[in-house]
């Protein structure tokens, strides 16, 4: 009998635990129906990964956004801990700023929880108008404990609006405190709606060619937007807009003017994909450029959508000159990594998108989970009309667009449409279980406690998450490569970006660090046997 890895976990838990923790975890069988519970609240008392709403608005979404400052009306600590944590890169164009380095915050204290915080944001509006001469300004409110903006009171929008008004600049407020939803999509959901409301469509930039894209869900993180940029534009295509990693506003603005949405990662951004499409007529087709295979796959899609016999050509040309450059390197990591096992938890897309470049280098996926994933995200986009709404979801504004009339611009006709998406991914995404071996692990919303005790279980050789759980692992003996940050690395997208991964991940593995550490499960006594066995 092979031991179940989840019944040793969930055996130490108490009865209430067990019960919720069991439907979050599954072992996957492809001849099953399998469903999975994600994007629920976390056990109180249980530490959890996830961050909050404001997180989720303000140091994903929002963050990487270059030529506008950002302020978080909320104590220094949230400012603190969402400022560059992520590594977005980015580069000022020309002579327009680039704010990215800098953290705004209006550090709220006690005093202003009685009298109020609107004062202090704009004063920090003046400030940072006589100081940085912005032609953008977004606010972001966050809630820690000791600043409840949102329980307050403070109308972070009236105060927008005024500075609108008196500045003539663009000033976007965002009501993300951290209560709001269970984890840091639900600040996602709001950063998209905001962006929609108030800056895509209004932009003037006017694109030069007919192949033009934007490349939703992609942040730029250790330079993966600038590696999937050089590819595209190697080819023939040009980037209109990046969400929003190496964004700027005024690109994002004009990104209703694109023939094709490029969707990275779905989790953050698919709500905008979705708006633009009823909006403007704007096609979404889901993407993967991790790992060779996704890249291949993912240009060869986005040929076929335009149609055009040269630039099909000229795909496969481009593929096959950087493939050329790459494959002696790809295979000697091969080499030292085949036959190693990993575990993945990451945000986003992530941990479903890295187990294709994991394979591509000879290592099997044992263990895989997301932060803050839903249903969708584990089992495809199709079951999205069979999930119910809660009170959490009902907590965020749904924001109800309509065509528009004048910007509307559909490249494709209706009957073209249906014929290319029996083919490719256009407006769906499958989920991470079906891409998964059988015998393999999915567990949402993992803790530390469970994180060692798969560990100690399932013995993976590499362990790919954040820092909360990093040196934790790496004390029980596992090699753990940050893929929120890249440990200072990068990028890891596209063909260079996998023969950088490939050095990464040789080089902490055979690093000889991993002699001088015994995992505790070496060290005291092991039981032996099988589970449910007497």
């Amino acid at each position: 009998m092979t031991m179940d890895a989840n019944a040793v976990v969930l055996e130490r838990y108490n009865a209430k635990v067990f019960k919720n923790r069991k439907e979050h975890m599954l072992r996957v069988d492809p001849a099953a129906e399998q469903q999975i519970i994600a994007n629920t609240r976390a056990i109180p008392g249980i530490m959890t990964n996830r961050g909050c709403c404001y997180a989720g608005c303000k140091g994903v979404v929002l963050g990487p956004i270059k030529d506008m400052v950002l302020i978080t009306h909320g104590p220094v600590g949230c400012g603190f801990y969402s400022w560059g944590t992520r590594r977005n890169k980015a580069k000022a164009e020309g002579d327009d700023p680039n704010f990215i380095q800098y953290c705004f915050t209006t550090d709220l204290q006690e005093p202003d929880i009685v009298f109020g915080g609107t004062k202090k944001l704009k004063k920090a509006i003046d400030e940072v108008m006589e100081l940085m001469h912005p032609k953008t300004i977004m606010i972001a409110a966050t809630q820690r404990e000791g600043s409840p903006v949102g329980l307050i009171g403070d109308d972070i929008q009236a105060v927008a609006a005024e500075a609108e008004k008196e500045y003539g600049i663009r000033c976007v407020a965002y009501s993300c405190e951290g209560y709001k939803g269970v984890s840091q999509s639900a600040g996602h959901h709001i950063a998209n709606n905001g962006l929609m409301k108030k800056v895509i469509g209004t932009g003037s930039y006017e694109p030069a060619t007919k192949y033009t894209v934007n490349i939703l869900g992609e942040y730029n993180i250790g330079g993966d937007g600038w590696e999937q940029e050089r590819v595209l534009r190697k080819i023939g295509y040009e980037v209109v807009s990046i969400f929003t990693g190496d964004g700027s506003v005024e690109r994002i603005a004009s990104s209703h003017k694109a023939n094709l949405n490029l969707v990275q990662c779905h989790r953050s951004i698919n709500y905008i994909a979705e708006m633009m499409k009823t909006k403007y007529g704007v096609d979404w087709l889901k993407v993967n450029f991790i790992g060779l295979e996704g890249t291949i796959e993912s240009l060869r899609h986005m040929a076929a959508y335009f149609g055009d016999p040269a630039l099909i050509q000229r795909t496969e040309e481009v593929i096959a000159e950087e493939l050329a450059e790459i494959q002696d390197q790809m295979a000697a990591y091969k080499a030292r990594l085949n036959g190693k096992t990993a575990a993945l938890f990451v945000g986003g897309s992530r941990s479903h998108h890295y187990q294709g470049l994991l394979k591509e280098l000879g290592v099997s996926t044992v263990l895989a989970g997301y932060e803050f994933g839903h249903r969708d995200d584990y089992e495809g986009r199709e079951i999205l009309p069979n999930i119910k709404e809660d009170a959490d979801s009902k907590n965020i504004e749904h924001l109800e667009v309509s065509k528009d009339e004048q910007k509307y611009h559909a490249f494709l006709t209706q009957e073209q449409y249906d014929k290319l998406s029996a083919t490719i991914p256009l407006e769906k995404y499958d989920g991470m279980i079906r891409d998964m071996a059988a015998g393999s692990y999915v567990v949402d919303d993992l803790n530390m406690y469970e994180a060692d005790k798969f560990v100690e279980v399932l013995k993976p050789d590499i362990f790919f998450s954040g820092i909360k759980d990093k040196y934790a692992l790496q004390k029980a003996g596992t090699l753990s490569r940050q893929l929120h940050c890249y440990d200072y690395s990068g990028p890891y997208a596209g063909f260079k970006g996998a023969v950088q991964f490939g050095h990464d991940v040789c080089m902490g593995y055979f690093t000889p660090a991993w002699h001088m550490v015994t995992p505790p499960w070496k060290t005291r006594a092991t039981l032996q046997g099988s589970v449910g066995e007497k």
